[in-house]
């Protein structure tokens, strides 16, 4: 009996070491098994703005560089034309005798237009006229009564005519002539007329007879009531076939916005026209 008893308290204290260590190992298994990670996550958002606000940055200091550079050309251009129109005005009947002396643009009688009551009349509405050629076959005055719905809507083609004195060569920055318009294409669409063109040089139509034609394109383009009295005149001396200049006069209709009357000289820096026939040779 004695020895029953020992033998049944040795089986349990096997059994209870056993147990144990069964729960001790599946203790240590279940704490490896269970591992925490911990991810961080890094929010690149600044970052992606910061990038995005420097290519911002560059972009527009290359806008501001060119813009810099057109401001700078436009102050040229502005400069050039406060000195060409200063106080001088003659009358236009001695513009043939003019000789140039270092202005490219003068006004005629005080910058006043000669237009009559009747030149500045709408009642017939917009239109358009061109004198005939002369017995040189030099272009002579060309009249219009402007407005917005003579303005071209297509691309221009290109010029085909050969003015008189037209004898065009390439210098320094480009060609020495122009064919130019007298009523400029972008007023009312005349292209190859033969009675709206002339021998001008670079200067003569870009940048200071286009400087009165934009005034007046801008103007027109404001309201489909806004008329424009306009008429240019290629002014020649005796049986020259280049022009000496050309004179340029605008009135706006029931108002002053549009207002001039000026003389700007077929010239050229840096050349030698001749003005008996259009040749020409470096200064």
């Amino acid at each position: 009996m004695k020895k029953q008893v020992l033998a049944i308290l040795a089986t349990s204290l096997m059994l209870g070491v056993s147990i144990g260590a069964g729960v001790s190992v599946n203790q240590d298994f279940a704490s490896a098994k269970t591992k925490v990670v911990t991810k961080y996550k890094y929010d690149r958002s600044d970052e992606l703005k910061a990038e995005k606000i420097d290519k911002e940055n560059v972009a527009t200091e290359k806008k501001i560089r060119s813009l810099d550079k057109k401001i700078k050309k436009l102050r040229q251009q502005l400069e050039k034309y406060s000195k060409a129109t200063s106080v001088e005005s003659v009358s236009a009947q001695k513009l043939a005798a003019l000789n140039y002396s270092g202005q490219d643009i003068i006004s005629v009688n005080n910058n006043n237009p000669s237009f009559t009551k009747a030149d500045l009349s709408t009642k017939n509405g917009a239109w358009e006229k061109y004198s005939d050629l002369d017995n040189l076959n030099r272009a002579q005055s060309a009249n219009a009564l402007l407005n917005k719905s003579m303005m071209p809507r297509t691309k221009r083609e290109a010029l085909k005519v050969n003015p008189t004195g037209w004898h065009n060569k390439r210098i320094a920055g480009g060609w020495l002539y122009n064919r130019s318009h007298l009523i400029g294409y972008q007023l009312t669409g005349q292209n190859n007329n033969w009675k709206n063109l002339i021998t001008g040089t670079r200067q003569l139509n870009d940048p200071n007879m286009l400087r009165y034609e934009d005034q007046v394109a801008q103007y027109l383009k404001q309201s489909p009531s806004n008329y424009v009295r306009y008429r240019v005149t290629p002014i020649f001396r005796g049986n020259e076939l280049l022009a000496r200049g050309v004179q340029m006069e605008g009135q706006s209709i029931s108002s002053n916005e549009i207002h001039f009357n000026v003389y700007i000289f077929n010239v050229e820096n840096g050349m030698n026209l001749n003005y008996a026939d259009g040749t020409s040779k470096a200064a």
